[in-house]
Order: C-alpha cells, then sequence, then structure tokens
C-alpha cells in the first residue's frame, strides 16, 4: 500500500504538536513547589547548552576541545547562576501571569549570568573565543524567556478558546485597568478598544489597537464578539445614554464598570462588570444638592423614617447619615428589613468615618400611642413617612388593610407628630395620587389632604407632602421583573403597549425629598421634576436588546426573546399624572415645584376619616370606595372587583358612580 508523502508529515506535525500539548498541559498542572524545581533545572540545561553552543558557533565547528579549566569556569557559572536566579525571584512569577516586570527579571538574570562566566573566564584565563559571553547572553536569553513566553502564549491560547470576545469601549485609564484585570482573568478576551477620541484612534494600547465607533458593527462581526464593555466612568449621564442608545440595536450585550463617583468613593473597582443601570437609560446629570436645604431639617437634630426598611425610606437613610443628625430613629414593620438597613447603615457609618446614633424600632405607624411615645422619648424634630402599601394590584387585592395602612397611618403619625411637637412632617407621596384609578392611589391622595388639613390648624409642625413617580429599581418596580424575565430567557411582560411611566433614580427621589421638606411652609405640596414620561415598551426592547438578545424569531444572532402584552393590572391606567391642576409655581430648586391643590376642611377631613375608619373596621370594602369616591376628585367610578376577601364572602356588587354634584360640595370655590 502506496502513503503520500505529505500525508504523512502532515500526520507527524498534528501528533508532534499534540505531544507538546499534553507536555504542557501536564507541565501546568504540576503542583508548584515542583514546578519550580522542574523549572531551576531546565534553566540550568539551558545554561549549559548556551555555553556549549556559544563556544561551537564561534569555532563554526562541533568537534572543539576543552579543559579542565574552562570545564570549571562552565561549573562556576552553573553554580553560580543558579545561586543568582533564585536571588531574583525568577521563580515567584507565575508564568501564564507573566508580565513586563518578569521579563526584565530574565533579562536581569541572564546579564548577571553572563557577567558571571566573562569573570571566570577572565580570571581563569580559559582558551575560549572573546565573544563568546556575547554570544551566550544571546542564546540564554532566547532558552530562558522562550519557554516562558511558549507556556504563557499556550495557557493564553487555552484561555482564549474558553473566554468569550469582548470590546472595551473606552481607551482611557479606566479602560486600560480593565484590560489589565481582564488579561489576568479566564471570562473575557478583550480584542480592541473603541474611543470617540480621534486622537487615540488607530494607535495601539497595550497590545489592543483603537478604533473607531462606526467600526463597532464591523468589528462585532469580525471578532465574533459577545460583550461591549463600557469603560467611560467619568463620562456625563447625557453622554451615556447616547452610547449606550448607539448600542441597543447591536447583538451583543452591553455591560459595565462603576461610575466615576462609586470608584472615587471606594465603593467599586474598575474590574467589577455589572450590567447596565437603568440610571443610564433613563436617568440625566443629576442637579447638584443645596448643602443648606439638606442641612436644615437634619443636622444636629433627631430624626426618624417611617418605612426605613423600604426602597425610599432605606435610601433616605443613606442620605441622612451623611448630613450628620444627633440621632436617627428607623421605624419599620419587617423585622428583616429593618435589621438589614440597620446592618448597612452601621457598615456605611464605619466605612466613611461617621457617628451616628442609630434607633431600630419595631412598629406600625397605626399604633398613635407608640408614635406618639416615640416622638416624646427621643425628642424627634424631623419625620420623614416613607410607610406606605405601594403596589397598585395588591392594595386592591386588600382594600381594607391597604386603605387602614396608608391613610390613617398618616393620621395617626401626623397627629402624633402635632402633639410631641415635631418641627417637620413630610409625606413621600406618588403620582398615582393624581387623579387615581385605584384605591392605592386614592388613599395617598386622601393622606395628602390629612396633611392639608392638619396645616389649617394652628400648630408649630409644618406638614409637607413631596409627589413624584416611579424610582428606577425599587422593590416591585418594572425594572427588576424585566431584568428577571431577561436572564431566564423570557418572555418580558408589558401591560400595554401604549403604557408610559414618570421614572428617577431613587438616590435622586430621595435627596429631593430632603431639599423639599426644608422649604415647607405648611400644607406644601411639592412636586418633582420627572422629566418626559417614558414607554414600558421601550423600556422593554432596550434591556432586551442590551443584554444581547434580538426580539422575535428573526434574529441573527439565533437567540430571542418576546414580548407579551398582558393587560392593564388592577387598578392600573394608561398614562399617569404628577398635577391636579396647572397651578404649580417654582421654588428656587430647578428640580422641585410647589404645586396649588383643592383641599377639603379639617372638620370635613375628620368626618370622613370617621366613616372610613368604620368601614374598615368592618371590612366594608364597598363603603371604602364610597368614601374615597366623596373625598377624592377624579375617583367617582372605582369599583371593588378584586378584593380577595369581598369576593370569597361573595359580596361582589356595582358601585354607583358618585354624583357630581355631591364632589363639588366637599370642593367648595373658597378653600
Amino acid at each position: 500500500m502506496l502513503i503520500r508523502p505529505d500525508s504523512f508529515l502532515s500526520r507527524s506535525v498534528v501528533s508532534f504538536l499534540g505531544t507538546i500539548r499534553d507536555i504542557l498541559q501536564k507541565a501546568v498542572e504540576l503542583p508548584r513547589n515542583i514546578k519550580q524545581a522542574c523549572l531551576l533545572s531546565l534553566d540550568m540545561v539551558y545554561v549549559t547548552a548556551a555555553m556549549w553552543s556559544a563556544v561551537a558557533l564561534r569555532f563554526g565547528d562541533l568537534n572543539f576541545h576543552l579543559g579542565p579549566v574552562e570545564y570549571a569556569c562552565g561549573a562556576v557559572t552553573i553554580v553560580a547562576s543558579a545561586m543568582v536566579f533564585l536571588r531574583l525571584g525568577l521563580y515567584r512569577a507565575v508564568i501564564r501571569f507573566m508580565g513586563q516586570q518578569a521579563i526584565w527579571a530574565i533579562i536581569t538574570a541572564a546579564s548577571y549570568s553572563t557577567m558571571i562566566l566573562g569573570a571566570t573566564v577572565f580570571f581563569a584565563r580559559a582558551e575560549v573565543p572573546r565573544s563568546m559571553p556575547f554570544i551566550y547572553w544571546v542564546l540564554l536569553l532566547v532558552g530562558i524567556g522562550g519557554t516562558r513566553l511558549a507556556v504563557r502564549a499556550y495557557y493564553q491560547a487555552k484561555l482564549r478558546a474558553l473566554s468569550e470576545n469582548v470590546i472595551i469601549y473606552g481607551a482611557g485609564q479606566s479602560g486600560r485597568q480593565l484590560l489589565q484585570a481582564l488579561q489576568h482573568g479566564e471570562q473575557y478576551h478583550p480584542v480592541v478598544f473603541v474611543d470617540d477620541d480621534f486622537y487615540l484612534q488607530r494607535s495601539v494600547i497595550n497590545g489592543l489597537q483603537v478604533a473607531r465607533p462606526e467600526d463597532l458593527e464591523q468589528l462585532i462581526v469580525q471578532h465574533d464578539i459577545t460583550q461591549v464593555l463600557l469603560a467611560i466612568p467619568s463620562a456625563s449621564q447625557e453622554r451615556r445614554k447616547e452610547i449606550i442608545n448607539s448600542l441597543v440595536g447591536l447583538p451583543v450585550h452591553v455591560r459595565t464598570v462603576p461610575t466615576i463617583n462609586e470608584l472615587l468613593a471606594g465603593e467599586a473597582s474598575v474590574n467589577q462588570i455589572r450590567d447596565i443601570d437603568l440610571d443610564d437609560l433613563l436617568g440625566r446629570d443629576p442637579v447638584p444638592p443645596h448643602p443648606e436645604l439638606i442641612e436644615k431639617c437634619i443636622t444636629g437634630k433627631v430624626v426618624m423614617v417611617t418605612g426605613a426598611g423600604g426602597s425610599i425610606g432605606a435610601e433616605l437613610c443613606r442620605q441622612i447619615i451623611r448630613s450628620g443628625p444627633q440621632e436617627l430613629v428607623l421605624l419599620d414593620n419587617s423585622e428583616y428589613a429593618l435589621y438589614s438597613i440597620e446592618r448597612e447603615l452601621l457598615a456605611s457609618m464605619k466605612a466613611l468615618g461617621l457617628r451616628v446614633e442609630l434607633v431600630p424600632l419595631l412598629g406600625s405607624v397605626q399604633d398613635q400611642n407608640r408614635l406618639e411615645s416615640i416622638y416624646r422619648t427621643f425628642e424627634v424634630r424631623t419625620v420623614y413617612h416613607a410607610a406606605a402599601y405601594k403596589h397598585v394590584p395588591m392594595v386592591e387585592y386588600n382594600i381594607a388593610e391597604g386603605v387602614a395602612n396608608n391613610v390613617f397611618g398618616t393620621w395617626y403619625a401626623a397627629i402624633a407628630a402635632r402633639k410631641a411637637g415635631v418641627e417637620t412632617f413630610v409625606l413621600v407621596s406618588t403620582d398615582k395620587a393624581v387623579r387615581p384609578t385605584n384605591i392605592m392611589g386614592a388613599s395617598k391622595r386622601l393622606a395628602e389632604m390629612i396633611l392639608q388639613g392638619l396645616a389649617q390648624q394652628d400648630a408649630s409642625t409644618l406638614f409637607c407632602m413631596v409627589r413624584f413617580g416611579n424610582v428606577l429599581g425599587s422593590s416591585g418596580s418594572v425594572v427588576p421583573l424585566f431584568r428577571q424575565q431577561v436572564e431566564e430567557g423570557g418572555p418580558v411582560t408589558v401591560t400595554h403597549p401604549d403604557v408610559t411611566r414618570y421614572f428617577m433614580s431613587i438616590p435622586e427621589a430621595a435627596q429631593l425629598v430632603l431639599q423639599a421638606g426644608a422649604m415647607a411652609t405648611g400644607g406644601d405640596v411639592f412636586v418633582l421634576d420627572m422629566g418626559e414620561p417614558v414607554r414600558i415598551v421601550d423600556l422593554a426592547k432596550r434591556m432586551i436588546r442590551l443584554s444581547g438578545y434580538e426580539m422575535g424569531h428573526n434574529g441573527h444572532m439565533g437567540e430571542h426573546i418576546d414580548i407579551e402584552f398582558i393587560g392593564l393590572r388592577p387598578g392600573e391606567k394608561l398614562h399617569e399624572e404628577l398635577l391636579l391642576g396647572t397651578n404649580v409655581t417654582g421654588t428656587g430648586h430647578p428640580m422641585i415645584m410647589r404645586a396649588e391643590e383643592e383641599y377639603l376642611p379639617f372638620s370635613q377631613i375628620q368626618r370622613l376619616l370617621a366613616k372610613l375608619r368604620r368601614h374598615c373596621d368592618t371590612l366594608d370594602c364597598d363603603g371604602i370606595s364610597s368614601v374615597l369616591s366623596l373625598a377624592v376628585s377624579g375617583f367617582g367610578n372605582h369599583q371593588v372587583r378584586y378584593d380577595y376577601l369581598w369576593k370569597r364572602q361573595g359580596k361582589l356588587v356595582a358601585v354607583e358612580p358618585v354624583a357630581t354634584s355631591n364632589v363639588k360640595e366637599l370642593f367648595p370655590d373658597n378653600h
């Protein structure tokens, strides 16, 4: 049988390469001390081979004769080189992570070994060519350095086969730090930088070329890119939005490093890669806070936050401790939530070097006696009332409890504050209180009206409320749900194609609440500038695309996530509003407006609350809805349909809309 020479040769080469690969793999898996001993022995073989080869190359003949003196010089060089190599730490560096410092160590070691050889040859008057040490230096450098570079190249090639190809967007300092971090990891393989800076484009930084943003789509296809990592922590919020929006249509997962504020505060490091925050998609450059406003109600005072374990309450606490209160009282009815925020605040204060006395208290805002006792005992001066049931469908399922907590929790907290001489009482409200279509929104609007009514009384306590829309990432909000659905492979559920919502980041909302409270004159309704409303379906599309998926089954990536419309949930409406009317004035802060809105006389509020209390105590959902319809403008057509207890008792009946004339009687023209 004839064997083709080219076929035999190719099989031999493949077999040889396979053998080398197996040897390298076994070498990498050896224990570290054994690898160091083997490497030292191999280096001494290189020293010996380099001396012999240097003489042979200089003579141009393999048949040369060496005497005892020459052999003695060689032995001294080998022993002394081993000692020098160990002293220089040549075997402490991990070869597969070998960097520039290790390469300089190799050059230094080869140079010292060459000087030792030259000195022994000179003083022993060995009969070798004078150029032999120089040839030896080159050969030794190739042998020692080449072995290490080969091992590193093998290991990096192995990692590249298992890692994801990524592009780093941003070739500045953060981008270079990220590159170094990724090169020592196993998950990502950076292949190119992308940067907007014209002067950096087409240059090479740390071995990677810097490309233009316009070339991104081509680079993604060319290098089979799966992720784009944003390393632009110092970019403005507006610029980050522009860059992220430009990446939305590309078939890659877009992730980012922490922002410059987090890096400077020591809260994160450049190599902590994470998914895009919705602040980056919807946020804006925050307006710098007015320190004098924040400090007015906080610095040197005893401050209390109800609902301290919730999303807004917890963020209020985080910002309050930075303004130097004398004491911070945390009230929550959830033991775990209270425990969590206390631990977080203690750790934060330790890291920042702050000293604030924390008082974690379990309790319900529906317990007026406990609230008044707390106010008096700790001499509370400022209260931020964030305790509420805010999930719209959940309150529709539990009407009596939702109203009792949101309405009477506010009533008891406010009355207790007035009796105890609290200076400022701030209610955290919602845009759902404006012309509400659900029990939650109506209960929050009535809570606002309670404070407006109390403000009419001659009392030392200043009552005000701050109204804003959805906050990004808060518990129960749509953003964490979308993220979870994307991670699970979909579908992403959206209530309606046209539904819109206002969005603001939790830190920005809390910061504005603290500043608005300082501007209160009594009965103020402060409204935060939420920007433009966002279509929820557009938000879902962005999240899907930035996670590297396509929508529909025709995506060229082969992976898709569908959007499924499930219909509006109980009590929801398509579009939320922030104002009942158009009578708004500025406050001196560009993000805070003061709204002039209708309200009821305090005596009217008291009568309505007495009726509402009886209906809540008897779990009469129809009665609750009818009282709210009388009190709250725009809430006249609500029907009890979803309350579980009411349904199980078979009491579902249609509620007749309240007559318009009755509503007008409750809102006389002269306030």
